[in-house]
């Protein structure tokens, strides 16, 4: 089920908000969550129900491995537990790819199984193995069954994130029930649900349009296009990843819980060190403490640390998809972080750190312009083998935007950005006659997505400062009645893929 969907909308969160609080008004706590986890599988369900069956079977499996675990640190148990959810993994996202790529370099001719990959399944596998993981460290004391199947299918953060850990979520069930409605909460929970709804409805997926026919049409493109379907496409990614992290957030403040950010304006970074701060913070989160603290981290040399450093990046690059391109993608970001830590350690300790101050001088905001841009080319760049069917497709785009043809943008591009309801004011603006005026709408979401994505605050710092009265409620409400009105248009969260 989506979040951008009728049946989310006005059916399945409406019943799910008023059976939650007339059971966490009775102080029905128990209740409340099995409520919680039956609603969670219909959502999750919806999709397809042999997904279901799998996660149901990954939480049985993995709750018997913490009672196991608890109260002793059997590693061998907890490296078997890790191993298995792994191996699920890897059969349903991986196998093909193994055997494609064996059948390459050895000319075999293995018969692909075309496996079917669960939503989500990178998302509640990480939670899980990080749960064993805490339990057999003795981080986690005890948890039931009700909670422990609550914390990995609480649907918000269910299918794309964020990776959520045991400290973040279990208080806050040991407390439901005791707390009644928050009105205030709702309300914020209500207005950055709409706030991260607008981003996916009406910028995400009207950037992903433009995008779609660039690459399905790389050979018509000139110079100019192709650049255009690469910054687009940055931009396509930023404001879905970060609409559904805002939908997430609040309709868990709605529900009266708090899940952690997951993004934080990553296009305001000054380097990459920064943005990986920014971006997917839950899941470098992860990686550090799971993956890159266990190799070693930065304890045994620089060398050590670096490599271990590109390891982490490569995982990463495979956690995203189950192909080359996207360990090309983590190769371009491991590579880059390795430099800049190098440069920061090495040459100017303190150039290009988000914390340094001059004082106001004009050198320093001209220093830290100049490093968003050339930090958001790279990232683009990278980008393209994350979007792109195959390096060969990435390398074609890229060689396009470098050396391709100088020509007239493409007006069937262009086309791709005229929005009906913005149309018509360009219409009623008579600007409709001008020569170029196809173009218009798209420079016009062009800029909007870069004020909102690299210079405007963001949805949660918008939040902090809302005064709730009649006008924020007349806002708030024309925001999601237009985006209500263009559900029939909408499509899936790119996220939902990995």
């Amino acid at each position: 089920m989506l979040f951008n969907s009728y049946v989310f909308v006005f059916l399945f969160f409406p019943i799910c908000l008023l059976g939650y609080y007339v059971l966490v008004h009775r102080q029905e706590a128990t209740a409340a969550k099995v409520f919680l986890i039956v609603m969670s599988f219909w959502f999750y369900g919806y999709f397809n129900l042999s997904y279901l069956l799998i996660m149901v079977c990954s939480i049985g499996g993995n709750y018997l491995f913490h009672r196991l675990l608890s109260g002793r640190a059997e590693k061998k148990i907890m490296l078997l537990a890790v191993a298995l959810n792994l191996g699920v993994l890897f059969y349903f996202k991986y196998y093909d790819f193994f055997l494609s790529t064996m059948n390459t370099a050895f000319g075999t001719s293995v018969a692909l199984k075309h496996i079917l990959l669960p939503l989500g399944i990178s998302f509640f596998t990480f939670q899980q193995i990080s749960f064993v993981i805490d339990t057999c460290r003795g981080e986690v004391k005890d948890c039931s069954l009700v909670d422990y199947a609550l914390f990995v299918s609480f649907f918000p953060q269910l299918i794309a994130g964020p990776i959520v850990n045991h400290g973040e979520m279990l208080p806050q069930f040991a407390r439901m029930g005791k707390d009644s409605a928050q009105w205030e909460k709702i309300a914020e929970g209500f207005g950055l649900f709409t706030l991260g709804l607008s981003k996916k409805v009406l910028l995400a997926d009207t950037f992903g349009a433009g995008v779609d026919y660039g690459y399905g049409n790389i050979e018509l493109l000139g110079r100019a296009d192709a650049l255009l379907v690469i910054f687009f496409y940055a931009l396509q990614l930023y404001f879905d990843f970060s609409g559904y992290c805002d939908m997430a957030r609040g309709i868990a403040k709605m529900l009266g819980m708090e899940i952690p950010v997951n993004f934080d304006s990553p296009y305001k970074a000054v380097n990459i060190v920064d943005f990986w701060k920014r971006w997917h913070i839950t899941l470098n989160r992860f990686f550090t403490k799971y993956v890159y603290i266990p190799l070693g981290g930065n304890r045994k040399g620089e060398a050590r640390m670096y490599l271990n450093l590109m390891t982490v990046f490569l995982l990463s690059g495979l956690w995203h998809g189950a192909g080359w391109n996207y360990i090309v993608w983590g190769a371009m970001h491991g590579v880059l972080y390795v430099l800049t830590r190098l440069y920061q350690k090495k040459i100017r300790p303190h150039l290009l750190q988000p914390t340094a101050k001059a004082n106001g001088a004009v050198s320093h905001k001209i220093m830290t312009v100049v490093s968003r841009m050339l930090l958001l080319l790279y990232v683009s760049a990278a980008w393209v083998y994350f979007r792109a069917e195959s390096i060969a497709q990435a390398n074609r785009m890229l060689c396009t935007a470098i050396a391709g043809p100088i020509q007239k943008m493409s007006m069937e591009f262009a086309e791709c950005f005229q929005v009906d309801e913005l149309w018509y004011v360009i219409k009623v603006l008579h600007l409709d006659n001008m020569a170029y005026s196809r173009y218009i709408l798209m420079w016009v979401l062009l800029a909007v997505g870069v004020y909102f994505s690299m210079i405007g605050r963001n949805a949660a710092q918008r939040m902090e400062r809302v005064k709730y009265g009649a006008w924020t409620t007349v806002v708030f409400s024309v925001l999601a009645v237009w985006c209500v009105l263009t559900f029939s248009k909408v499509s899936t969260f790119l996220y939902f893929n990995f």
